[in-house]
């Protein structure tokens, strides 16, 4: 669990650091210094190996870090919206915990709302309110 919880905010800490604007631009500079670099190796296989294998190790090792961040995002929101679904009276409780059903059954519920949505919308061009719960 230690290791977990080291990882977990390390991931975060490098997520974020790595997102902030002037990473972007120092990540164009060591482009262009690359780039600028190139007539003085002769634009040889080193130099471009160089550059390679550099971006392909950062991005090797960025891809888990932020996947891990990704995860963690995923299932507070999800913790969140099952919380909003849970408290709001006249909620589906059958929506709680959605992103743990087979894609089968997750395609029916959407199935069900999208006709919903449709039958909303068509009161609204009625002029009619689109508020309100549906009969089950």
């Amino acid at each position: 669990m230690r290791a977990n919880a080291w990882y977990s905010r390390f991931a975060k800490a490098t997520a974020h650091f790595s997102g902030r604007p002037w990473v972007f631009v120092l990540a164009v500079f060591v482009i262009l210094a690359w780039i600028v670099t190139g007539p003085l190796f002769g634009f040889s296989d080193t130099w471009q190996l160089v550059i390679n294998t550099g971006t392909t190790i950062i991005t090797f090792l960025m891809v888990f870090l932020i996947q891990n961040t990704q995860n963690r995002d995923t299932k507070a929101i999800q913790i969140k919206l099952d919380e909003l679904i849970r408290a709001t009276r006249g909620a589906h409780n059958a929506l709680l915990d959605l992103e743990e059903l087979e894609e089968d059954t997750l395609d029916r519920f959407r199935s069900r709302y999208e006709a919903l949505a449709s039958e909303a919308r068509a009161e609204l061009y009625k002029g009619e309110e689109d508020t309100g719960s549906p009969e089950p």
